[in-house]
C-alpha cells in the first residue's frame, strides 16, 4: 500500500503539461493547455489542462483528473502501477514505503526487459533466427507486425540466456522471473525457454512482462509453454495484445476477443486492430476489468469453428453474464480459426464476419438446441446439462432472471421448473476471521501485514466515503456511475482501496492494507448504509451527486476568482473568453448532475433497474 502522503509528492512532483504532452498535442491558451482530446474523437480542442490546478479536463465527454488519472485511463494501468511509473520518472524513492515484495517487482522487471531484447535480437540475426522467420512466413506474419508485438527466438542451447543472465549479474533476477531454472544435477542454471518462437507479453503500455514460446523445428516439448506468473505477471489481469490494441478498442469501443497468440497477431495483421487474447483457457473479472478500461463497450468472441470453439463459448460464457458484459458471438466457417481466415479473406472478410456476429445468449441457445420447443424431451434435458455450468455462475438478480426466462422461452418450460433445476452456485469464499460490513470477503490473516501507514493522516470526505463504501458493498453499483466520479475522488488511499477493489482481489484484502484511518472511515460509511437494494441505490446516487457538486463548484469558484478582475466585454482577453465559456458549461453541467442524481431519477426510478458490471 502506498502512503497518501507519497502519492502526493508524486502529483506535485510530476509535470502534468509534460506528462499529456507526449501523448496529446498541446498548445497554450491563456494560462491552460488544449488539445484535442484522447478519449474521445474530435475535430475542435476541447481538452485543457491546468497546470496551476494539476489536472485535465475535458468539455466533450467530461473526462478529467490528476496526472496518475491520465496514466489511468490513457494507458489502462492500474492505479498503483500509475503512480509507481511516475514516481519512478521524478526520483521519488517508494521503496521504503511499500511491501518487500517491489524490489523483487523491480528486478523481475529488469530480467523480462534484457530477456525480451535477448530473444528478439536472435530472432533477426541472419543465421540464428531462420527457422523462426521461415515459421512466421509460413504463417503469412510480416516482418512489421513481427517487430511491432516484439517477437524473438530462444535457440536449442541450454544455457545461452543463463549464460547472459551471469555475465551480467542478473542469474537471480532470471530466477525470480521464471526465464531460467537450476539445474536438476550440478551447479549452474538452464534456459526455461528453448527451440521456441518467443512472444512477448506485455502490459497495456508496451513492456513485456512475460512470454509465450512456440515450438519451431524441434520435437522435445509441448508445442507451446508460457511463462509461470511472478509478482509482474497475472494472467488472470493481462490480455495478451492489448498494447496494440488499446487505442483501436478506444476508438471503436468494442473489443475482439480470441484464444491464441497467432489468432490475435494474424487479425492485427490484416488490419482487425482491435483484438486481444486470453493468456490463458478461463476468462476473470480482472480481464473484463482491463477491457472495461480501455473503454470496450462490446465484446466479440470470435473463436474457431469447430467443436472446440463451442465448447470455448460455453466455458466463456459464464463470467460473461456474470458479468453483465455485453457480448456477441461471430461464427467461424468449419474448420477455420481466426487466423487462417483473415489471412484467407483479409480485412473485408472479417469484418462482415465480426457485423453478423450473434448476441451470446442466442448463440448459445440456438447452438445446444436448435429445434427449441420442438426438441425433444431428451434433447432439452442434455441441452439444459450443457447450460447448467454457465447459468449456475450468474448470480441471482435481474441478469438471472432475465437469463432464466429466455431459456425458458427457448425450452418451452416454465422458468420456475428451469431455476428450481439450475441452482446459482457462488464461488466457495473462507469465512473472514473478524466481522465486516462487507460480504464474500477474503480472511484478513491470508494477506501480508503491511508496512506501517504515517500517523497524521487526513480522513476521507463524508461523501467519497459512503460512495466506495456503497461500491464495496455491492460492485454493480459502478454501472450507475454515469459521470465517473471514481475519477473525482480526491482522496488517495479511497482511490487505492477502490482500485483494488476492482481489479479482482478480495474486498477484505482491499481494507486490510488501506491505512487506519481510511479503514475505520469506511467501516464506519458501512454501517450507515442500508444493507442493499432500492435503498442503498439511492444513497449511491445521493453520494455521486454530492462529489460531482463539489468539484464543480470547486472550479466555478476558481473561474469566478480569475475574472472579477474584467473591466467590461470588449476588453475581455481570450483567456478570460475561455474561462467564461467554460463556466456557463460548468453551470449546465451542474444542472444535468443535480437533476439526473436526484432521488426522484435514481436507477429505480427511470432508469431501469441495475445491470451486474
Amino acid at each position: 500500500m502506498i502512503p497518501e502522503h507519497k502519492i502526493q509528492e508524486v502529483l506535485d512532483r510530476v509535470d502534468i503539461v509534460s506528462l499529456v504532452s507526449r501523448h496529446v498535442e498541446l498548445k497554450k491558451a491563456g494560462r491552460e493547455f488544449k488539445g484535442r482530446c484522447p478519449f474521445h474523437q474530435e475535430k475542435t480542442p476541447s481538452f485543457y489542462v491546468v497546470p496551476e490546478k494539476r489536472f485535465y479536463f475535458c468539455h466533450g465527454c467530461r473526462a478529467s483528473g490528476d496526472a496518475v488519472s491520465f496514466i489511468q485511463r490513457y494507458l489502462g494501468k492500474t492505479f498503483q502501477d500509475a503512480v509507481r511509473d511516475l514516481a519512478q520518472e521524478a526520483g521519488i524513492d517508494l521503496e521504503a514505503a511499500q511491501d518487500p515484495g517491489l524490489k523483487e517487482r523491480q528486478q523481475v522487471k529488469e530480467a523480462t526487459d534484457f530477456a525480451a531484447e535477448h530473444f528478439r535480437g536472435l530472432l533477426w540475426h541472419e543465421d540464428e533466427g531462420r527457422a523462426a522467420r521461415a515459421y512466421l512466413a509460413s504463417r503469412g506474419v510480416s516482418e512489421e507486425v513481427a517487430q511491432s508485438f516484439g517477437l524473438g527466438w530462444a535457440p536449442a542451447e541450454w544455457s545461452l540466456l543463463a549464460d547472459r543472465f551471469q555475465k551480467n549479474g542478473m542469474l537471480e533476477w532470471g530466477l525470480k522471473a521464471g526465464l531460467v531454472s537450476k539445474r536438476n544435477s550440478g551447479e549452474g542454471c538452464i534456459d526455461f525457454f528453448r527451440s521456441r518462437l518467443m512472444v512477448p507479453i506485455r502490459a497495456p503500455e508496451g513492456r513485456p512482462i512475460a512470454f509465450g514460446g512456440r515450438l519451431v523445428a524441434a520435437e522435445d516439448g509441448p508445442k507451446y509453454l508460457n511463462s509461470r506468473e511472478s509478482r509482474l505477471y497475472n494472467k488472470s489481469e493481462t490480455l495478451f495484445g492489448m498494447d496494440q490494441a488499446r487505442d483501436a478498442i478506444h476508438k471503436r469501443k468494442t473489443a475482439v476477443l480470441v484464444e491464441g497468440y497467432f489468432d490475435c497477431i494474424g487479425l492485427h495483421q490484416v488490419g482487425v486492430r482491435h483484438a486481444v487474447a486470453l493468456c490463458s483457457t478461463n476468462l476473470t473479472a480482472g480481464h473484463l476489468q482491463v477491457l472495461k478500461r480501455a473503454e470496450a463497450r462490446d465484446l466479440v468472441l470470435l473463436l474457431d469453428g469447430d467443436s472446440a470453439g463451442l465448447a470455448a463459448v460455453e466455458r466463456l460464457a459464464g463470467p460473461l453474464l456474470a458479468a453483465g458484459a455485453p457480448t456477441r458471438v461471430a461464427l467461424l466457417p468449419q474448420g477455420d480459426d481466426p487466423d487462417v481466415f483473415a489471412r484467407r479473406e483479409g480485412t473485408d472478410g472479417v469484418e462482415r464476419l465480426l457485423e453478423g456476429a450473434q448476441p451470446l445468449t442466442s448463440y448459445l441457445f440456438a447452438t445446444l438446441l436448435p429445434a427449441g420447443k420442438q426438441a425433444s424431451f431428451e434433447e432439452k434435458m442434455a441441452a439444459l446439462e450443457r447450460l447448467k455450468p454457465v447459468t449456475s455462475q450468474v448470480p441471482p438478480g435481474l441478469t438471472r432472471s432475465a437469463l432464466i426466462s429466455a431459456l425458458a422461452g427457448h425450452f418451452g418450460w416454465m422458468p420456475a421448473q428451469i431455476e428450481s433445476s439450475i441452482q446459482y452456485k457462488p464461488p466457495p469464499t473462507p469465512k473472514p476471521a473478524v466481522a465486516s460490513p462487507y460480504p464474500n470477503a477474503v480472511p484478513a490473516q491470508a494477506v501480508p501485514r503491511p508496512v506501517p501507514k504515517p500517523q497524521a493522516e487526513r480522513p476521507p470526505p463524508e461523501s467519497e466515503a459512503l460512495y466506495v463504501a456503497a461500491i464495496l458493498r455491492d460492485s454493480r453499483l459502478l454501472a450507475r456511475d454515469t459521470f465517473r466520479v471514481c475519477d473525482e475522488l480526491s482522496h488517495m488511499g479511497l482511490r487505492m482501496v477502490l482500485a483494488q477493489a476492482t481489479s479482482g482481489r478480495g474486498l477484505e484484502e482491499a481494507l486490510f492494507e488501506a491505512s487506519e484511518v481510511v479503514k475505520r472511515t469506511l467501516l464506519e460509511a458501512g454501517r450507515r448504509l442500508s444493507p442493499g437494494g432500492m435503498e442503498l441505490e439511492t444513497e449511491f446516487v445521493l453520494a455521486c451527486r454530492d462529489i460531482m457538486k463539489k468539484r464543480i463548484d470547486e472550479r466555478l469558484v476558481y473561474i469566478k476568482r480569475a475574472t472579477e478582475q474584467t473591466q467590461g466585454a470588449f476588453d475581455l482577453t481570450e483567456e478570460t473568453r475561455l474561462l467564461l465559456s467554460e463556466r456557463k458549461e460548468l453551470l449546465a453541467l451542474r444542472k444535468r448532475v443535480l437533476d439526473e442524481l436526484s432521488p426522484a431519477s435514481s436507477p429505480t426510478g427511470t432508469k431501469g433497474p441495475m445491470q451486474p458490471v
